[in-house]
């Protein structure tokens, strides 16, 4: 059974008020397109076709009208409820019809990923055929995150929730590859004291088990998130620096569909006639003609 994808993009905001009052975090622009694009590509990358967006009941009909059913990519979207957000080992419970027994590849929607063999590391994750991948990648302020606690001979002894004293600067980014057991993981959870179903607490279940790998990111690699206004605006210079310095897109779904052959040049004309007025629309014309 071919692995789906999940992203998660539900969550109230509020650390980004009052931006965040009448629009999905993850449909603020970063830089010149959606939030989401970015999570949605870092998928597409891993060759994953079906994915399901689980967002707030009042957002969905904003991500519909943003991404339509996929079908412009030549994937299949499906959109799902997350009533009220219970942390984000909640989304294996809100996806797991969707899943159907599937395994799995969840990423945060305000999460980017960019790198040179980016591809390659999601591929080879693709590839587990049991437990689950996930990345670690070092930051100077580890408090705010998942942190992994190494052994002494470099094995992965737990991973810790916003440590008050982190055991290393390896931080687990928001992009988790677990097979199918990862619903009745989660359902077999106790909420924590904040009142959550921690992604820290599913992952150490695969860890007790001795099926969790952690990899991990190197130097050349950048992950960002976007929970705050200057990390937003951080995460959309760094996107506008390398579209600058490179001619080259990072993050567009229709590059990455027309690259895999999911669509045809057909298809990306049209989607570059939409654009036409911008940038983005010209640099999909620029693809047709290279």
């Amino acid at each position: 059974m071919q692995r789906k994808g999940i992203i998660l993009a539900g969550g109230s905001g509020t650390r980004l008020y009052p931006v965040t009052l009448g629009v999905s975090k993850q449909l603020l622009p970063l830089y010149d397109k959606p939030m989401i694009y970015y999570p949605l590509s870092v998928l597409m990358l891993a060759g994953i076709r079906e994915i399901a967006i689980i967002t707030t009941p009042e957002d969905q009909s904003q991500f519909i009208r943003t991404l339509g059913d996929g079908s412009q990519w030549g994937i299949s979207l499906t959109y799902i409820e997350q009533p009220k957000p219970e942390g984000l080992a909640q989304a294996y419970l809100l996806a797991e019809d969707f899943l159907g027994g599937a395994a799995s590849t969840m990423v945060l929607g305000d999460n980017i990923f960019f790198g040179h063999g980016l591809p390659e590391l999601l591929k080879k994750a693709m590839l587990q055929p049991s437990g689950g991948t996930v990345f670690g990648y070092r930051v100077a302020d580890p408090e705010r995150y998942g942190v992994v606690d190494f052994d002494s001979d470099g094995s992965v002894r737990s991973i810790i929730e916003k440590p008050e004293v982190p055991a290393s600067n390896f931080a687990v980014t928001g992009l988790y590859f677990l097979d199918d057991t990862a619903p009745q993981r989660a359902a077999d959870l106790t909420p924590s004291a904040r009142g959550e179903l921690e992604i820290t607490s599913l992952l150490e279940s695969y860890l007790h088990d001795q099926t969790l790998e952690v990899t991990l990111m190197g130097r050349g690699f950048a992950w960002l998130d976007t929970g705050t206004h200057a990390s937003l605006l951080d995460a959309g210079n760094f996107v506008r620096t390398l579209e600058q310095r490179q001619g080259l897109q990072t993050g567009s779904p229709d590059e990455i569909a027309y690259a895999q052959d999911w669509i045809s040049a057909e298809q990306l004309a049209q989607r570059a006639a939409i654009f036409a007025k911008n940038d983005y629309g010209r640099y999909l014309e620029q693809l047709l003609k290279n």
